[in-house]
């Protein structure tokens, strides 16, 4: 009992300071300058740097920061956000093909760049289609949701890591470009086969640079974070194009491509390196 009362007093407090942060950073930022997100950042560059840590999603077991880490990583985003990026295969937006920013977005979240890091419209209709079929088989996260769980948090499924997601991608939003988050999302999202990034995955699957991927690839991969372990082509390739003729088919919908692009792609070979 006793140690019931402490995790509940643990979380009480946990969501009482995420409050207090939210309260100060985003509704009183309009009006005193120094709670404006863009102020804590550049405090946060005077901190002395991070602990270099692998983003959430690489990391084999779920390793939960103290509360003062998670609250810091809330004031000075940029800075923990910065301590979880791999340098070394890190892709810039502008090294990314179009076709591949549109079709992340197209089957990911179409309306990324008109919502403000979670998407209202997307809820309602997840959680209808939930109820009608009595089972969990859509989901609402945006890209900017789907990013601070990569970087930061545990496959702990509770209100306490759900409001921090929500708290965490309010304040992406706040301190980074559409662009930028995406940009971001691409370098740490899981493609399938121990390929996280977009310049792993486009070196591990076509042996190819980023930039280089043709429309029937990047469609391809992008299909891929949705469910990697099942989608990967190497481990179902029939599973991989069919996922890859819902993403064409989306790109299509939402004006990215043609109709005769999309069933050009459809049909055009790929060719996968040896596993």
């Amino acid at each position: 009992m006793k140690k019931k009362k402490r995790k509940f007093g643990r979380l009480f407090r946990f969501l009482g300071l995420l409050l207090f942060v939210f309260c100060l950073t985003f509704f009183l930022s309009g009006g005193i300058g120094i709670f404006h997100p863009h102020t804590w950042q550049g405090i946060g560059d005077f901190l002395p740097p991070p602990e270099k840590k692998l983003p959430a999603v690489s990391q084999k077991d779920d390793e939960e920061p103290d509360a003062s880490d998670r609250i810091s990583r809330i004031f000075f985003l940029k800075r923990a956000v910065s301590s979880h990026l791999n340098k070394e295969t890190y892709t810039t937006i502008d090294s990314i093909p179009a076709d591949l920013r549109h079709a992340i977005i197209a089957i990911e979240d179409n309306r990324f760049y008109s919502h403000c890091g979670f998407d209202p419209e997307a809820i309602a209709r997840a959680t209808l289609v939930n109820l009608q079929n009595g089972q969990i088989e859509e989901g609402a996260s945006t890209i900017t949701q789907q990013l601070v769980k990569n970087l930061f948090l545990s496959h702990e499924r509770s209100f306490e890591r759900k409001a921090e997601e929500l708290v965490l991608a309010l304040d992406m939003e706040a301190n980074y470009s559409k662009d930028e988050i995406l940009e971001l999302y691409l370098n740490t999202i899981y493609f399938g086969s121990n390929f996280y990034g977009i310049q792993e995955a486009a070196e591990g699957y076509f042996g190819k640079a980023p930039n280089e991927l043709t429309l029937p690839e990047a469609s391809m991969l992008a299909g891929l974070p949705n469910a990697p372990s099942l989608y990967s082509p190497y481990v179902d390739f029939l599973l991989a194009k069919k996922r890859q003729f819902l993403v064409l088919d989306a790109m299509e919908k939402n004006g990215y491509i043609t109709k005769d692009s999309a069933e050009d792609a459809k049909i055009k070979p790929i060719e996968l390196i040896h596993d």
